[in-house]
């Protein structure tokens, strides 16, 4: 093992042989071909596992470089390599800005490969942090990315991470899912070093299922094909995992031979990443039949993490030798160990937590500060907030009246032309009748009634009645804007077409956001909502439409459910398809009207707190869930409430 002065030696000797060189290379002309940033690339591949200084110190010297020349691109590959350095050593919050920078930097110039590579980064380091919603969140854009652009082995690293991510809650069966998806695409293109990762990956899943015999032949495989100087890394990681299945299977010896094989290339190749983990890896499977040898080996960890500065490590290492010690009543060594790893958890974490504490309680007064600051300015121009209000109606009806005016003679254009029949004229009067209707009464009613309130406001009345009309005036515009928002929809439909963006998501975040959004108007009429959808439910659709389909059907079922009834919200998975369904107890919906709901003469009826509506947001669901390959359903009883069933493809 090399020691720390060693390091500085050889750090300094690179430092110095660059710098010759780079003077050598001026001479001849300003950047030559060593002198690019490939090179510095290679250089901090090179050195980023064994000397984090010196890849570091070439890093930033290509970065320099790729500024000089004005190289987005080069500037993204040096930060995503420092982002990667940052990472090694558990310094997560340095490494995400990196990665994010570099996101930008492949954002401004298009290039999609650096851009899923980045969100694949961005991924890890959630992961890492135990975030695995934002983790997921982060592959699924980078493997929309990638099959966007058609790059294979960029979608099989998208699966792969999925699956790791779902492995990381122990949700075994979905990881496998996904890895199976990946293995498929490896079987498709060249081997390179995701094969190996993706051997490792499934080797551990069916360890963890206690599929012994099933991992044995992947991880295998993967140390048959890494045993070649440039995989060595790999070649470890897959012997080491191989080792833990062996030892889950009650095959000590075997597992501990496998391991210092695993140590002994880890040492030649001078890798302390993998050095501590196949330290780790033997001393936890000493363990307690043999503290002597596990204590051995916890402390060689201990010394490579401590010569390295991981921070994490050590404070792992000292957290097994402190029990060790007091298995052994040494408590006085046990007490040792304790203290200095307490002391270092409270540098490297808890002081940090301080710091971010501090910060967000810097950000509360200031945002509370905006409030009151807000609040004054409220109370101080009112006048100017009624104009507002009134040319906000004004502009909202003048864009409506151009959705109404261009269509109409839209229509008249294409009668002339066409020579439509008798029956497509009278469904497009029928439009034109229920949009003029729409504007007569559903629209105007509303804005007059927030134009009287804001008329009734003024600085006489107690703070109780201003609060009251504040809250009324809230709930008219809301509706007004459901309103006029449900319209510019189906005018936009009419005139351009539904614009279809389908991607996997996760369904839970959005009808959070939808239970949120219409919270009020649910606790106005003392109606319970209630959402037993687990986080991972995934669809294949649009996420705009679906959010807009599960935010009408929820303000459909708050709408006609008695004060202080249930609404409920839950999704079931089958066939590849997964059906979500929004059930009310309330008014139900009459025989002779439930089979024409979905269609533009329905006639909207008032709900049970007397709540106006349009017609269109059932016929705007329909149309967005079929655009969406998927269906929608009803059943409903007079007196007994309503289910509303869509159902879109699973993930």
């Amino acid at each position: 093992m090399r020691t720390p002065t060693c390091c500085c030696k050889s750090i300094v000797l690179l430092i110095l042989f660059t710098i010759v060189s780079r003077k050598l290379n001026a001479q001849t002309s300003p950047i030559q071909p060593a002198d690019t940033i490939e090179h510095y690339n290679k250089l901090v591949s090179r050195y980023r596992y064994d000397k984090s200084d010196s890849a570091t110190y070439f890093a930033n010297i290509g970065l320099d470089l790729a500024k000089r020349l004005k190289d987005p691109a080069g500037q993204a590959l040096m930060l995503n390599q420092l982002g990667m350095i940052d990472d090694n050593v558990g310094q997560f919050d340095n490494s995400r800005k990196k990665y994010l920078e570099a996101l930008n930097l492949y954002k401004r110039v298009g290039n999609t490969k650096g851009m899923a590579t980045e969100n694949i980064r961005l991924g890890v380091v959630e992961m890492r942090k135990g975030q695995f919603d934002k983790a997921i969140g982060y592959f699924l854009q980078a493997l929309a990315i990638s099959q966007r652009n058609g790059n294979q082995l960029g979608q099989m690293e998208g699966y792969i991470t999925l699956g790791e991510a779902f492995a990381g809650q122990k949700k075994y069966p979905k990881a496998i899912a996904y890895y199976r998806t990946a293995e498929k695409l490896n079987n498709k293109i060249p081997f390179s070093n995701l094969s190996l990762n993706l051997f490792n990956d499934i080797g551990i899943a069916y360890r963890e299922t206690s599929k012994l015999e099933e991992a044995k032949p992947y991880l295998l495989k993967g140390i048959k094909l890494s045993n070649i100087p440039q995989y060595q890394g790999l070649n470890i990681t897959l012997t080491n995992t191989l080792a833990s299945v062996y030892a889950k299977g009650g095959d000590i010896q075997t597992s501990i031979t496998l391991q210092k094989t695993a140590l002994e290339k880890a040492r030649k190749i001078n890798n302390y990443i993998r050095q501590i983990q196949t330290l780790t890896g033997l001393a936890t499977t000493y363990g307690k039949a043999d503290p002597k040898n596990a204590l051995y080996y916890w402390q060689q960890a201990l010394q490579l993490s401590e010569s390295k500065k991981a921070y994490k490590e050590q404070i792992e290492e000292l957290n097994a030798i402190a029990g060790i010690y007091e298995s052994q009543q040494n408590y006085k060594a046990a007490y040792a160990a304790r203290t200095k790893q307490y002391q270092l958890a409270d540098d490297f974490f808890y002081k940090k937590m301080s710091r971010q504490i501090v910060s967000l309680q810097n950000a509360y007064e200031l945002n509370q500060s905006k409030a009151r600051v807000q609040e004054l300015r409220f109370a101080n121009n009112k006048s100017l907030l009624e104009q507002r209000v009134a040319y906000g109606v004004i502009a909202g009806v003048m864009v409506i009246l151009l959705v109404v005016i261009f269509y109409y003679f839209k229509t008249r254009q294409l009668n002339r032309l066409l020579n439509k029949t008798n029956a497509e004229l009278q469904e497009s009067n029928t439009v034109k009748d229920k949009l003029f209707s729409v504007l007569g009464h559903d629209l105007r009613s509303p804005f007059i009634s927030v134009i009287n309130m804001l008329q009734l406001i003024d600085d006489d009345l107690d703070p109780s009645d201003r609060k009251e009309m504040l809250h009324r005036l809230e709930i008219n515009a809301r509706a007004s804007l459901e309103t006029l928002d449900s319209l510019l929809r189906w005018g936009q439909m009419q005139i351009k077409g539904i614009q279809l963006n389908q991607t996997y998501f996760l369904i839970n975040p959005l009808i959070k956001r939808a239970v949120i959004f219409l919270a009020g108007v649910a606790n106005d009429k003392n109606i319970h909502v209630k959402n037993t959808i687990t986080d991972d439910v995934m669809v294949l659709a649009d996420a705009d439409h679906f959010e807009f389909i599960i935010r009408n059907l929820l303000s459909n079922a708050i709408k006609f459910s008695v004060p202080g009834g249930d609404v409920s919200i839950s999704a079931t998975s089958t066939n590849g398809q997964v059906a979500i369904t929004v059930k009310d107890n309330g008014i139900g919906i009459a025989p002779d009207k439930l089979g024409g709901i979905f269609d533009f003469a329905n006639v909207s009826t008032r709900g049970t707190g007397n709540e106006s509506g349009t017609g269109l947001g059932l016929l705007l669901c329909k149309e967005f869930i079929e655009i969406n390959d998927g269906t929608i359903q009803v059943q409903s009883k007079p007196g007994e409430g309503s289910a509303f069933t869509i159902t879109l493809k699973n993930a």
